[in-house]
């Protein structure tokens, strides 16, 4: 007899959501109960994904509070696909509700967010998996394992770019209005490159620096941050929105013992060592579908590769990217801010 299949229901149906649809449909292991999409056209593109596959398509319930309540007690996970501002409150709804959570990329909008998160996945005991293509890659897990082993010994410097015509590409979308994406090109797409960066570094920052420029837009276009990490390694990411058609990236991680090469989504990773005269291919295992992953942490066959941790110290990064760029690019000291006392635990005392 073969495992129960894992019920899951859709916050969002979009262009994203489809993509990922289309692999969960084909497969015997899991079954999509129920959508939550308030837009007719955007189910109705997720309708014929169904057809597609010869299955009915499921009940949608526009309202997503109603549809927590409604289908819970039907589901077992929730993947989460909708704007960014939205992403806290209702991956915090579902874990309240007892189901597991996918959620796709950024994770939250703020560090204060991320701790409120965590701490209500460690209440409910819930499992939450966030869909960073990076984290999620065999090819940056190895990196950062061959990091944590010392094997590279420890990290010099960290250089890191990526760039894409994301401004022509959404401009007129949700993903440059601020109330909903809390950012532009760099908490879009160069989310990847915040977010794969603060996973191979393994710590926090310490120091961080940024400009941002919105070209006259409602969101940041360009962008430039440099960082100190709490070890003393010093990191560059650049990120420019309004390139020529392409979208691409870089980054690299100079060790003392060696230099990584890898991108953004860690779809290659590259590897020169001391003594070596060039960068050369990293053997590497073939990536395996974001959800499939899931079903491998939750069955408990893999340790989570895409924790809510790692989102807390990108949303880190990401508060101080904002408030270094709101005082003129002045560098943030996080940590004298780690070390400061909590004013209002002393009052309370």
């Amino acid at each position: 007899m073969g495992a129960e299949r894992v019920r899951v229901g859709f916050i969002g149906v979009g262009v994203m959501a489809r993509y990922h649809l289309n692999d969960i449909l084909g497969r015997a292991d899991s079954e999509v109960v129920a959508v939550c999409e308030p837009s007719a056209p955007a189910y109705a593109a997720a309708a014929q994904l169904f057809d597609q596959h010869g299955l009915p398509p499921p009940p949608n319930e526009p309202d997503w509070t109603r549809f927590v309540a409604d289908y819970a007690d039907q589901l077992d996970a929730v993947f989460i696909i909708t704007p960014h501002a939205l992403h806290f409150t209702q991956a915090t709804a579902c874990l309240e509700a007892g189901l597991d959570v996918l959620l796709e990329k950024p994770m939250v909008m703020t560090a204060d967010e991320a701790t409120a998160l965590i701490e209500t996945r460690d209440r409910t005991g819930r499992l939450l998996v966030v869909a960073f293509q990076g984290s999620l890659s065999p090819q940056v897990r190895e990196a950062s394992r061959m990091l944590r082993s010392g094997e590279l010994g420890p990290i010099l410097n960290i250089s890191a770019v990526a760039w894409q015509n994301w401004a022509t590409l959404t401009d007129g979308t949700w993903r440059q209005q601020p109330a909903l994406s809390g950012g532009g090109f760099l908490f879009d797409t160069g989310a990847h490159m915040l977010n794969t960066v603060s996973d191979l570094a393994g710590e926090d920052f310490a120091h961080v620096a940024a400009w941002l420029e919105d070209d006259g837009r409602p969101v940041d276009i360009r962008g430039v941050i440099m960082g100190r990490l709490v070890s003393g390694a010093l990191v560059t990411m650049n990120a420019c929105g309004s390139a020529i058609p392409s979208c691409h990236s870089d980054i690299r991680v100079f060790a003392a013992k060696g230099i990584l090469r890898t991108g953004i989504w860690g779809e290659t990773l590259e590897l020169q060592r001391a003594g070596a005269g060039r960068l050369r291919k990293v053997k590497s295992v073939a990536a395996i579908p974001v959800w499939e992953q899931f079903l491998n942490v939750r069955a408990g066959r893999t340790a989570n590769p895409s924790p809510p941790e790692v989102g807390l110290r990108m949303a880190r990064l990401w508060d101080a990217i904002r408030e270094s760029t709101s005082r003129g690019g002045d560098v943030v000291d996080l940590q004298a801010r780690s070390r400061a006392p909590d004013l209002a635990a002393t009052a309370r005392r």
